[in-house]
C-alpha cells in the first residue's frame, strides 16, 4: 500500500522542524555571545556598578569615614606555552602558529599573566620558623577595589593581569573623590613617592603602611603605627574572602574583556549581598 501524498508532506515538514529545533540552540549560543561582546565593548557592566552605587547613595549609604585599597589575585586556567610564544606574548605580539590557526587562537589567553605569590611560611614541628617565605607560581587576573571604611562597599575597582604592579593603579582612578573622609589606607605595596605626591595634590590623606628599611630592623615607632593601621586596613580582606567564599571567584573565561566583566559582577554581587545585610541589621535594630 502506497503511503498517501498527505501522509508524506507531514513526514517532510516534521523532518525539517526536527532539523530546524537542533539548529536553534547553536544560533541562540553564537547571538548571546556577539550580544555579550558587545556590551563588553561598550562597558555595560561599569555603568551597572555605577547604577547600583547611585542606589545605594540614594539609600543612604553615602562613602564616609575613609577608604581602603587592595587587591587580590583571581585564578584562571593555566596556558601551556612554549619559551618562544611567551616572548611574543609580552612583546605584545601574536605567535605565527597561532594566526595560522584560528581555533587554537580563540582557546588561548593572551591577556593573563603569570607571578609570584607570596605566603608566610608554616611554624615547623619543632616550633621554629623557616627563614623565608613560601613563593607559589600563579597565572591569571589581579582584582583592584578600594572600599569605604564606615559600610564596607566597593566604590572603585579595576582588573589587570596578575604581574601588574598594585601601587600602580592607585593614580589610574582607584581612588573615590565622593568619600566624605579624605583618608587612604593601603598596603605597603602602595607605598612610593609618586603615590604619596599624587594623593597630596588630589587632597588625600596618606595612611599608607611604610615599609622596612632596607638590611635594617623595623624601627619600633613604625611598627606600631603599621600596627594601628592594619585594624582598619584588614577590613578589605574581608572583602575579598566573601567574594571567594560565597560566589568561588575565578576565571573560566578567555581574555581581559570576559574577566573584567567576570570580576565587575561578583562586586556588584558583593555590594548587593552587603547591601541586604545592613538592611536586614537596621530592621532588626
Amino acid at each position: 500500500m502506497k503511503p498517501s501524498l498527505c501522509s508524506n508532506r507531514r513526514a517532510k515538514i516534521r523532518l525539517r522542524n526536527q532539523k530546524s529545533t537542533r539548529q536553534k540552540p547553536e544560533i541562540r549560543r553564537k547571538s548571546s555571545q556577539s550580544k555579550v561582546f558587545r556590551t563588553l565593548q561598550v562597558g555595560v557592566i561599569e555603568r551597572l556598578f555605577e547604577r547600583f552605587d547611585a542606589t545605594l547613595r540614594n539609600a543612604g549609604y553615602l562613602p564616609m569615614s575613609g577608604q581602603i585599597l587592595d587587591a587580590t589575585l583571581v585564578a584562571a586556567p593555566k596556558q601551556r606555552n612554549t619559551n618562544a610564544e611567551k616572548a611574543d606574548l609580552r612583546e605584545g605580539r601574536i605567535p605565527q602558529d597561532w594566526q595560522d590557526q584560528p581555533s587554537k587562537l580563540s582557546h588561548k589567553d593572551r591577556h593573563a599573566r603569570w607571578t609570584l605569590k607570596f605566603t608566610k611560611a608554616k611554624r615547623q614541628e619543632d616550633g621554629s620558623m623557616p627563614a623565608t617565605d613560601l613563593a607559589i607560581p600563579f597565572f591569571g587576573y589581579k582584582s583592584h577595589v578600594s572600599i569605604d571604611r564606615k559600610y564596607r562597599f566597593i566604590r572603585k575597582w579595576k582588573t589587570t593581569d596578575a604581574a601588574a604592579s598594585d601601587g600602580a593603579r592607585l593614580r589610574e582612578g582607584l581612588l573615590d573623590k565622593t568619600n566624605t573622609a579624605s583618608t587612604v589606607w593601603a598596603d605597603t605595596a602602595y607605598r612610593s613617592k609618586a603615590n604619596e605626591d599624587f594623593m597630596e595634590k588630589q587632597g588625600f590623606v596618606s595612611k599608607v603602611h611604610r615599609k622596612k628599611p632596607h638590611l635594617k630592623p623595623m624601627p619600633r615607632h613604625i611598627q606600631r603605627s603599621n600596627a594601628g593601621k592594619s585594624v582598619i586596613r584588614s577590613r578589605v580582606e574581608h572583602v575579598f574572602a566573601d567574594q571567594k567564599s560565597q560566589t568561588g571567584l575565578f576565571v573560566r573565561t578567555v581574555g581581559i574583556t570576559r574577566a573584567t566583566m567576570r570580576i565587575g559582577l561578583a562586586n556588584i554581587v558583593y555590594n548587593m549581598r552587603r547591601f541586604l545585610f545592613l538592611e536586614r541589621i537596621n530592621v532588626s535594630a
